[in-house]
């Protein structure tokens, strides 16, 4: 499968999500998403590093992501850093969170004592103003119309990414 690695800035774009233990300083990953231009969609939930202990029980309530479950079927931070590049290697990839998520990539990365071969971009750098200004409109209705979903990684990421792609077919 070919990528067009430079993330067009009207094509579809990757978009990723990244789910954590909470929010702060000793938050870390426990899950991550993407959807792909040909919207192919990767998720992995995360093992738990020894020293990754932070447990935010409100952000568990959130994504409904039990850290037993983690701990029973994540995949340890060096595979999910080496599928992640695998995947993503030359790519540029967009965040709705992209202050959040590049922290906890940051983290998934140090610990695999690996660099991302991918760039993070937030995805606002995609919207022209009157797309921003009708981002939040456009999305509910973009999710009312999929109807329930759980509230995962790659979910959140191809709403993310199909909400785009509805504000590109309202000009």
């Amino acid at each position: 499968m070919h990528i067009d690695p430079t993330g067009e800035r009207r094509g579809t774009p990757i978009v990723i999500d990244v789910e954590a233990s909470g929010f702060g300083r000793h938050s870390y990953p426990i899950e991550i998403g993407f959807v792909l231009p040909d919207g192919h969609a990767f998720c992995t939930l995360i093992q738990p590093e020894p020293e990754w202990t932070h447990w935010d029980s409100s952000a568990e309530r959130v994504h409904h992501i039990a850290r037993t479950l983690l701990l029973q079927r994540g995949r340890p931070a060096l595979e999910v850093a080496q599928l992640l590049n695998q995947h993503l290697n030359g790519c540029v990839v967009y965040s709705d969170g992209w202050a959040n998520d590049y922290s906890w990539l940051g983290v998934l990365f140090d610990v695999a004592q690996l660099s991302p071969r991918f760039k993070l971009e937030n995805l606002r750098a995609l919207l022209r103003d009157d797309e921003a200004d009708r981002w939040h409109t456009v999305k509910q209705q973009v999710a009312q119309e999929r109807g329930a979903q759980r509230h995962r990684a790659s979910a959140d990421a191809r709403l993310l990414q199909l909400t785009l792609l509805r504000l590109r077919a309202l000009v």
